[in-house]
This record gives C-alpha cells, sequence and structure tokens, in this order.
C-alpha cells in the first residue's frame, strides 16, 4: 500500500477521523432488547449464562472481519483494554481472538475502501496490540496465535503498509511470538526480511516518526495518530510526549526483536555490520523509556558469541561507548561492564581492546555491587590481572605505556599494598590515620587559598597512605581531588577521580558530591546523556536524603537537567537533518531563483529594459533558525560560568 499516509490525508473524511472515544447515543447496557444486531459483542459480553456468552463471543469473532460495523473499534478497544489488563486469562485467545485479529490485519492491508470507511482506520492498530498482549507472557497463547496465521498479516504491518504507528504494535507482538521457544520457528520462517526490517526501523524510526508527526504542523497531523497517542483526550504537548515515548519503544522493540535471534546466534554476520553496531552503541530508550536496555542490552547478547565480540572488539567506537556507559550512572551500566570483560576474557579478542578498557575499568576495581551483582570489583580486577605475570616477567608487551602503567597501579592497590597493609601494628595503622587527616587539611587550606595544583600533590599523597580500610577517607580525598581537577580544566582526571569515589561510597547512597563533580566533567567533554544521568542521580540522592516536604532542586542542577535533556532529546539528530534539508533546498532555491534572474535581466538590458531583481528572500523566521543552528545558539543560554559552578561545590 504505497503512499498510505499520503493518501489517507486526502481521502479520509474528518468524520471519520474523529476520536472513537466519543459518547455514543445509545449504550448497550440494560438495553439488550432494543439492539437488533445479532452479533453485538456487547450483548454478548453482557449474557448472564456463561455457556451462551461463550458461545456468543465465539460468534463475534468469526462475524467481525466479515461485516462492517461501527461499532468494531469500539469492541477493539475495549478487548484490548482486557489484554492489556488481563494478559494470562484463557477466555478470548480460546474463543478465537487471534483468527478475528489476524483477518482484520489482512482486511485492512488489502482493501483500502473499507479502511478508510467509518473508523475502521483504527482496527489495525488495535488488532496487532491484542495480539502482542496475549502472546507476551504465555507459550501456548503463543502457539495458538501461530496457528490462527497472525505471523503473515503482522509481516505486512512490519513491512510499512501502513505507518509507523502499526510498525510499532507489530514489532511488539512478533517480538513476543519469537520470544517462546515453541513459536519461534515459525517467526524464523521469515527470519532474513524480519532481520533486515528490524536493523532499518531501529536505525531510522527516529527520523521516520519526527518527519511524518513531530515535525508535522499539527493541523496536518493524522487525526488518528493523535487519537492513539493521546486516547481522544490531550493536546500538542501530550501528543509530542507520547509521539516520542512510541518512537523509543518502536526502536526498543525491533532491537528486542534482533536480540531474540542473536541469542541463539543466528544471523549474527548481519546483526554485526560494522555501520549498524556503531549506530546500536548510541541507541538508548531515553527517559521515556528507561526500562529498556535497548541497544547495549544487544551488544551484550552479541558478546556472549564468538563472533559478536570479535565484531564488537573491532569497532573502536563501540568500545569507546561502552568503556563511557561502564563509568556512568546509566542503568544499564553493569551491561556494558560485562561487555568489556567477555571481550577481555576472551584470548582472541583481549589485546584488541584492552589497551582502551584499562584505563576506563581500573575506576571501577573498588566495586562491591551493582544492580544485585556482588564482588564486581574483584571480577575486573582478576580480568585485568589475568596475565599480569606475563606483562611483568614475561614477553608481553602491549605497546601501551599508559596501560601498562594502570595495570601496574591495579597490582600494587590490589595486591602489593593489601599485602603491606596486611602486617602492619595497630600503632602504625593510627598513626598512618592521624596523618592522612592532616594531609587532607592541608589539601583543603591549599584549595580554598588558591593553589590547586598544590592541592592535588596533597591529596594524592593522602591517598597513597591511606589505608584501603578507610573508604569514607578515601571517598573524600578522591572527590576532592575530582573537584581540583575541574577547576584545572582536566575533565578525564575528574570523571576518573569522581567514578573511585563513587565505586567505593555505598551503592544504596552514592556520593552525592562525586556524582555533580561527574556530571560536570562529562559536560565538559560534552557526553550529555552521562552528564544527564549523574545530574539525575544527585538530585534524586537529596530528595531521598532529606524530608520530601520542602525538597528543592538547586538552580544550577536544574539548568543542568534542562540544557542535558535539549542535547539528548531523542529527536534532535532528526530535527537537524530537516533543518540541513530546508537550507539545502532553500540555497538551491535561491541559487536557481538568482540565475534565471541574472539571465531575464542581461536579456531586458539587451532590449533597454532595466531589470528587477527577484531573489526571493528566505522568511525571516526561518532564517533566524538557519542562524541559530549554524553558530550553535539554538538552545537558550542559561545560568553562571562552568568555573562559576565549580566554586560553588564545597571540598569535603
Amino acid at each position: 500500500m504505497p503512499n498510505i499516509l499520503n493518501f489517507i490525508r486526502v481521502h479520509l473524511p474528518e468524520s471519520a477521523m474523529d476520536s472513537q472515544h466519543q459518547k455514543k447515543n445509545t449504550t448497550h447496557k440494560n438495553s439488550k432488547s432494543l439492539c437488533t444486531n445479532p452479533c453485538c459483542f456487547f450483548c454478548a459480553m453482557n449474557e448472564a449464562d456463561p455457556s451462551l456468552r461463550r458461545a456468543g463471543i465465539a460468534k463475534c469473532f468469526k462475524e467481525m472481519p466479515l461485516r462492517d460495523d461501527q461499532e468494531h473499534v469500539l469492541a477493539l478497544s475495549g478487548l484490548w483494554n482486557i489484554a492489556m489488563a488481563q494478559p494470562d486469562d484463557p477466555e478470548f485467545p480460546f474463543l478465537g481472538i487471534f483468527e478475528c485479529a489476524a483477518n482484520l490485519i489482512r482486511r485492512g492491508v488489502s482493501d483500502r475502501d473499507w479502511l478508510l470507511r467509518d473508523q475502521n482506520i483504527y482496527i489495525p492498530y488495535y488488532a496487532a496490540h491484542i495480539v502482542g498482549s496475549y502472546t507476551m507472557n504465555k507459550a501456548q497463547f503463543a502457539e495458538r496465535a501461530v496457528k490462527s496465521g497472525v505471523i503473515s498479516p503482522l509481516m505486512e504491518l512490519l513491512r510499512g503498509r501502513m505507518s509507523w504507528v502499526e510498525k510499532r504494535v507489530a514489532v511488539r507482538a512478533l517480538g513476543h511470538l519469537a520470544s517462546h521457544e515453541r513459536t519461534f520457528d515459525a517467526i524464523s520462517m521469515h527470519e532474513a526480511e524480519i532481520i533486515n526490517l528490524s536493523m532499518e526501523n531501529a536505525s531510522t524510526c527516529l527520523d521516520v516518526v519526527y518527519d511524518e508527526f513531530v515535525g508535522v504542523e499539527h493541523c496536518r497531523r493524522l487525526k488518528y495518530h493523535c487519537d492513539l497517542l493521546t486516547r481522544g483526550t490531550g493536546g500538542l504537548e501530550i501528543e509530542n510526549r507520547k509521539a516520542e515515548e512510541w518512537a523509543s519503544q518502536l526502536q526498543c522493540w525491533s532491537l528486542y526483536l534482533l536480540n531474540c535471534f542473536a541469542c541463539k546466534e543466528r544471523s549474527l554476520n548481519r546483526v554485526c555490520k560494522k555501520e549498524f553496531l556503531q549506530k546500536l552503541s548510541g541507541m538508548w530508550g531515553g527517559l521515556a523509556n528507561r526500562s529498556s536496555p535497548a541497544g547495549i542490552g544487544l551488544i551484550r547478547t552479541l558478546c556472549y558469541s564468538r563472533t559478536g565480540r570479535r565484531n564488537v572488539a573491532d569497532s573502536e567506537e563501540v568500545i569507546e561507548r561502552l568503556c563511557n556507559i561502564s563509568r556512568s550512572s546509566d542503568k544499564w551500566q553493569y551491561m556494558a561492564i560485562d561487555c568489556l570483560l567477555l571481550i577481555l576474557k576472551d584470548p582472541d579478542t583481549r589485546y584488541k581492546v584492552l589497551k582502551a578498557a584499562v584505563v576506563f575499568l581500573v575506576d571501577l576495581v573498588d566495586l562491591r555491587s551493582l544492580r544485585g551483582r556482588t564482588k564486581l570489583g574483584d571480577a575486573i580486577t582478576q580480568t585485568l590481572l589475568q596475565d599480569y605475570d606475563q606483562l611483568k616477567f614475561g614477553n608481553l608487551d602491549l605497546k601501551s605505556e599508559s596501560a601498562e602503567r594502570t595495570l601496574e597501579e591495579v597490582w600494587d592497590l590490589k595486591v602489593e599494598r593489601k599485602k603491606r597493609e596486611s602486617i602492619l601494628t595497630e600503632e602504625a595503622a593510627r598513626e598512618r590515620r592521624l596523618l592522612v587527616g592532616v594531609m587532607k587539611q592541608e589539601g583543603n587550606r591549599l584549595f580554598w587559598s588558591g593553589d590547586i595544583e598544590g592541592a592535588v600533590l596533597k591529596y594524592t599523597e593522602a591517598l597513597e597512605l591511606c589505608p584501603l580500610k578507610m573508604r569514607k577517607e578515601r571517598v573524600v580525598l578522591h572527590s576532592n581531588r575530582a573537584q581540583c581537577h575541574l577547576l584545572l580544566r582536566d575533565a578525564e582526571s575528574a570523571i576518573s577521580d569522581s567514578t573511585r569515589a563513587l565505586s567505593l561510597s555505598s551503592a544504596v547512597s552514592p556520593h552525592s558530591k562525586s556524582l555533580w563533580r561527574r556530571s560536570q566533567a562529562y559536560d565538559m567533554k560534552g557526553f550529555a546523556k552521562e552528564s544527564l544521568m549523574d545530574c539525575l542521580m544527585f538530585i534524586n540522592d537529596r530528595i531521598k536524603s532529606r524530608d520530601t516536604i520542602g525538597v528543592s532542586i538547586p538552580y544550577y542542577a536544574a539548568r543542568m537537567i534542562t540544557k542535558q535533556m535539549n542535547a539528548t532529546w531523542i529527536f534532535v539528530t532528526a530535527k537537524s537533518k530537516d533543518l540541513n534539508d530546508h537550507a539545502v533546498e532553500n540555497q538551491e532555491s535561491n541559487s536557481h531563483d538568482h540565475e534565471m534572474t541574472m539571465t531575464m535581466d542581461i536579456r531586458k538590458r539587451k532590449k533597454g529594459i532595466a531589470g528587477m531583481p527577484t531573489i526571493a528572500e528566505e522568511p525571516v523566521r526561518r532564517r533566524r533558525e538557519l542562524e541559530r543552528t549554524r553558530t550553535g545558539t539554538g538552545y537558550k543560554k542559561t545560568g553562571l560560568s562552568v568555573i562559576a559552578q565549580l566554586t560553588r561545590a564545597k571540598i569535603g
């Protein structure tokens, strides 16, 4: 069904695009005698006798795809609500709802006249959503759905026979079907096409949703899209918010479908294409869909296979992204760490990434737990040092002095230093603790006197002397040194020290100042997502540590969140492309107009008639938007300078 969106805009009557949630003049409640429809779904639902009720519902499911009735949309909307609320209830799946849904979708994609009649445009969406909801948990339901023939019509929606809205629910349903062992083989019959379409959807869906909905004037948006997004209640703001959420879900469910094949090591060569892997590492659920691991989840699955590890290790961009996530407050931080450890444990890929990964993972060797995983720091230490003896005493050469120094630092911190401190007497340990306190105070004095470099040296001396068991004191020293690095504009060192402080602190209650300092450091480097996650965690920690009544978000943190939310908006790239396209079009148009004008002007001058220039200028508003885009001032500048923000932070 080519160009279905344009066709709908032209041919669908406005009356048929009104919300399906408008009140009906007549209802079926207590009016069974007034209903003359022998296959009325609502009458069947209201039947008191259970056997008659089931028979009536089964008859409705058989007749619904064959009949035209304006109540079909209301019935399917109600069935969708039931399926979402009770996905494990066997009543409707065993009465023929899957056959009904499959036939309705099939009719929608093949009969354009029927689709554009009344409110039938909503039907394929609800039908596919119902299939996805009932097949979410129960393999038995999924098996029945496959036998009912749902795969073929769902594939039509996945191919884009309607719009991105229907693609979203189709890929969700196919993903649930692929997740069950008993139905995976049926899905794999379309393996090559599903892999290609899912990769394409994951890569382009944000651009598509922006171009076809978010970036479209409100008056030109498809009314049925607006109704489905807002359930008939809500304005422009809610529509845009839901469109962002649905676009993210379309991407994440496409990745989930790919993950079902990757788990079985199917089509890995297709999924592991370099260009797609690079895009994959940057895909995340956004704030609207934080429950999905998105791209990082699929990368971890790939790392469980030799083919996947080899391809991931060969991509410097993907490894760098994994390293950054491993030192962030991202919910899926542990998955990034898993990916790096899996690659480092494989002899075939270890030395491809060791030089890059060790300088990041060294900051995490003191981690105790993360997302329920205990002794994670010890696992990182063992992986990094698994061949250190060959490096120290053998012929192993990493060809990187910084990587070798970092491994030596890990060895000294986790092995040699533990041995030295284990033989310290209690008196010597007490003297060290006192001396560390004196050094810390001296570092604080130097900091406040403006000798930032001197403070860094003093905090470093204190850290070298501080016993490993004094975790709280080490947290403060690392965090204070991170503050110094911020003022010296050394963002990488600030991130390193902040991460070490957070690794030493409690996972339940992370060190608040270190979160804020790392957020600022990531902002310096232009890592908006990492900065945003740390800032949100910083605010969350402030709220948890105080009474909820009267808690205010610091102004500087609110500014940071606003800045990074603008920078990480899932449509920011699509909007940038759109502006660039408009700029190119305007430039080409103006160039063509200029050439035509000059030609006409010359001809007229030859005839003795003064030519009039007709070069059209860009509209003022568009020109200003383009100027802001070119100069990087597209967002409102707010707040103080970075240095002014940094000096607000207190030293512990």
